[in-house]
């Protein structure tokens, strides 16, 4: 999976298509990730101390890698991803304007 933490995103297809977000966790073994503002699920939570109420909150669900494009930092557009080594090191380029992403 090429995406990672505190990457910035677009969502190419589902019911958030066009949204950008930052992507806050990432579970690369089934290939989801949880971005802030994307794929809203309400949860019931239950009152912590008496004379509270209980209240609904809205948190964001794990969704598919693949319904996400990286946002370069260079060119500001989602493009595709490709890895080259500088040095060493493993380094993700933009395919649109082979720059290297951070």
């Amino acid at each position: 999976m090429k995406i990672k933490k505190g990457d910035t995103i677009k969502i190419i297809s589902g019911k958030d298509r066009g949204k950008t977000a930052k992507v806050l966790r990432t579970y690369p073994k089934a290939n989801l990730i949880v971005a802030e503002g994307i794929n809203l699920k309400r949860k019931h939570v239950r009152p912590r101390s008496q004379g509270k109420k209980g209240e609904i909150v809205q948190i964001p669900a794990p969704f598919s890698a693949s319904a996400a494009m990286l946002v370069c930092s260079n060119c500001a557009k989602p493009a595709r991803i490709g890895v080259r080594f500088d040095d060493g090191v493993k380094v993700r380029i933009c395919k649109k304007c082979q720059v290297s992403i951070v």
